[in-house]
């Protein structure tokens, strides 16, 4: 037996060289993958699954377009995982953050063949992602004092989000409905609070934002279709019948009559019950399991309105904006604490009733009703809406902002660029790589909008080498332009989070000398 031979039969390893090129070429792969998909003129995918009923995804968002492919390289998993991170983290950037670390990976690689060790790679890049950093924290701007001026910070780092999505065409609509919902949560960065309703039908122009909750349900029969001044009690109970509760428990009768007692007597625990239910002097009462017809028809005589079957996060959120807690017992009204709104009424949106509680307690929650020629358009629409309400009660938080459009990669690139001629040694070499690498990224938006990219960004280094410049690369008119004047801003908390992740996560990969995949288990015959 050689003595090579450690691992299984089917077991592979990639060594030194081949592992780098494996995992350089992985990366870069996955990096041209969504590199289209970048700026306000990015492609979008099909994506499809080999699942039943072969489901289709049209998207933008790099994370959902990642999260949906079965990847077998492992330097891409890596990849994958940061544009999950960041989407967690602050919801948008999820492209541009693989795109540069697959670039920071070409340029690894050009240097990798030159004989640089990687480990100076990975200490140069170190240094110039701190360097790209301080550049970048001096040239933020903080409105926070002025509201005024702030709102409208937001409103234009929303339209930038969704610059590059589907909701485009009717931005400053959607961006101001951003703005409003994330002003309502008052600094908290709990998304939950605001509610996302699909309707197929109508045209995205459509969509609206309700300051009441709206709860998809529909009213039961014979019940007040509107309630002012509702007072509102949250339940997770059961309302069937009670049978008997012990289990393996028989009741053996002699005659009928005694069937009929032991039904009289389940119907009078449910007619307790509800009385204990209507002691609390409530006069809507949500339930998230069922209702049935007799415990119903007793509420519709109280003139309660009764709903049964509200799914559990319509349960949670509407305890959460009414003010009330959800109860599961019912014998000490006091203890409980009610929910309140001024009225609740039936509307219709499209083809469906749905349930709209109006002048709820906390003013944090509110509805957003997204209209849309289908699904696919719906779900897209959703995704989007939902990058840029993360942004966004990010920057309520941190309100720092830069400029967009290309801006803060050339402003990173010229400080870097300077770090590296100041730098003795081969990190130097390594230094400018990751120039080239920011670069990359205002390259990339330019492509994407069939632009010339290299007289593009020829044009903006120049002038970045003034002091205090604030050009970018204007995709709309298809030339170099003032970010300011454009009102093109980003987040500076997502900007930071793509430099960071991007720069460990290319410096992980680079670490890596060598790859081994273990042997498939061998599925025994039965037979």
């Amino acid at each position: 037996m050689p003595i090579d031979k450690i691992f299984k039969d089917d077991a592979s390893e990639e060594k030194g060289e081949r592992a780098r090129m494996a995992s350089c070429i992985g990366a870069m792969a996955i990096g041209d993958l969504v590199k289209t998909t970048l700026g306000p003129k990015g492609m979008d995918k099909i994506l499809q699954s080999t699942g039943r009923g072969h489901a289709v995804t049209v998207t933008n968002d790099g994370a959902t377009i990642l999260k949906s492919l079965h990847i077998d390289n492992p330097a891409a998993k890596v990849l994958v995982d940061i544009s999950k991170v960041q989407d967690d983290e602050v919801g948008d950037g999820t492209t541009s953050v693989v795109v540069l670390a697959s670039e920071l990976l070409r340029e690894a690689e050009k240097l990798l063949a030159s004989k640089i060790h990687p480990m100076t790679i990975i200490a140069g890049y170190r240094m110039a992602a701190e360097c790209a950093r301080d550049a970048i924290l001096k040239r933020v701007i903080d409105n926070k004092e002025d509201p005024e001026k702030f709102k409208s910070d937001l409103t234009k780092i929303a339209m930038t989000t969704l610059c590059s999505k589907i909701l485009s065409q009717d931005k400053e609509h959607f961006a101001e409905m951003a703005v409003d919902a994330v002003f309502r949560l008052k600094g908290s960065t709990n998304l939950e609070a605001i509610q996302i309703i699909k309707k197929p039908g109508g045209s995205l122009r459509d969509s609206f934002l309700d300051e009441g909750f709206i709860l998809d349900k529909k009213i039961g029969i014979g019940q007040p279709k509107r309630i002012e001044n509702a007072k509102i009690l949250v339940a997770n109970t059961a309302m069937d019948t009670d049978k008997v509760k012990i289990y393996g428990a028989r009741v053996r009768v002699d005659s009928m009559t005694k069937v009929a007692e032991i039904e009289g007597a389940e119907k009078e625990k449910m007619k307790d019950k509800v009385k204990k239910i209507l002691a609390h002097g409530i006069n809507c009462f949500v339930n998230r399991q069922l209702i049935y017809n007799f415990p119903e028809e007793l509420f519709a005589d109280a003139g309660v309105l009764a709903i049964e079957h509200a799914d559990f996060e319509g349960i949670e959120r509407l305890g959460l904006v009414t003010g009330g807690e959800i109860a599961s017992t019912f014998d000490n009204p006091e203890s409980v604490k009610l929910g309140h709104c001024k009225l609740i009424e039936e509307i219709m949106i499209g083809e469906d009733k749905l349930i709209h509680f109006s002048g709820v307690e906390m003013g944090q929650a509110c509805s957003i009703v997204l209209r849309g020629a289908s699904h696919h358009v719906l779900d897209e629409a959703e995704r989007s809406l939902h990058d840029a309400l993360c942004v966004l009660s990010q920057t309520v938080n941190d309100s720092r902002v830069l400029l967009g459009g290309g801006w803060p990669e050339m402003v990173m690139a010229k400080e870097v660029d300077e770090l590296a001629r100041k730098t003795a040694g081969k990190k130097s070499h390594a230094i400018e790589a990751f120039s080239r690498a920011l670069v990359a990224i205002p390259t990339t938006i330019a492509d994407n909008a069939g632009l010339d990219s290299a007289e593009l960004v020829a044009q903006l280094r120049a002038e970045h080498h003034s002091e205090g410049c604030n050009s970018g690369i204007d995709v709309i008119t298809g030339a170099v332009g003032s970010m300011e004047e454009r009102g093109i801003y980003e987040a500076f908390k997502v900007k930071q989070a793509v430099l960071l992740s991007a720069t460990e996560a290319a410096e992980m990969i680079l670490r890596v000398d060598e790859i081994i995949t273990c042997a498939p288990r061998r599925r025994e015959d039965r037979m």
